[in-house]
């Protein structure tokens, strides 16, 4: 039976996203891109703008499931918030549709495609590119969003 994962790498002025089908050890790249909200709409456009776009999505590709990468606090808490804000406006439009979201650390993600959960972005990438062939992420937002769905794969591989 073949499931079809959505992975997103939220953000608000990019939201990088990928679609992959998985069956057993099949895994087959769908569609990658990125959301691009004009940075000059008012932060509620734009996040208004990311629940529409990740609609569209859903109802175009029609995941069964949809990994996402969950937020850290960082230096600046400004971004921290700002960045939950595009991460909500995303998994609330998943969760509109009723597909099942997974959440997953940044280290975990590294884990599940590379073995290493401190691996550098060169190693993630590098592993995107082996697993994924038919991928050419054109933005380091698209490559994370299809690193995310092949993570999610991999994690649900060995969990069941």
């Amino acid at each position: 039976m073949t499931k079809r994962v959505l992975g997103i790498d939220p953000g608000l002025l990019h939201t990088g996203w990928a679609v992959v089908d998985t069956a057993g050890q099949t895994r087959k790249y769908v569609a990658s891109g990125v959301i691009l909200p004009n940075p000059k709409m008012e932060m509620c456009e734009r996040l208004v703008y990311i629940f529409r776009e990740v609609t569209k999505l859903c109802k175009t590709f029609e995941p069964n499931e949809c990994s996402i990468e969950i937020t850290f606090v960082n230096k600046n808490p400004k971004t921290t918030l700002i960045l939950g804000h595009a991460r909500s406006a995303a998994v609330v439009a998943v969760a509109d549709q009723d597909i099942p979201i997974f959440e997953y650390e940044p280290n975990k993600i590294k884990k599940a495609l590379t073995g290493a959960g401190h691996a550098d972005k060169s190693a993630v990438d590098k592993m995107v590119q082996i697993l994924m062939p038919a991928a050419k992420p054109k933005s380091p937002d698209e490559a994370d969003a299809i690193a995310i769905a092949l993570a999610h794969t991999n994690m649900m591989r060995i969990s069941f």
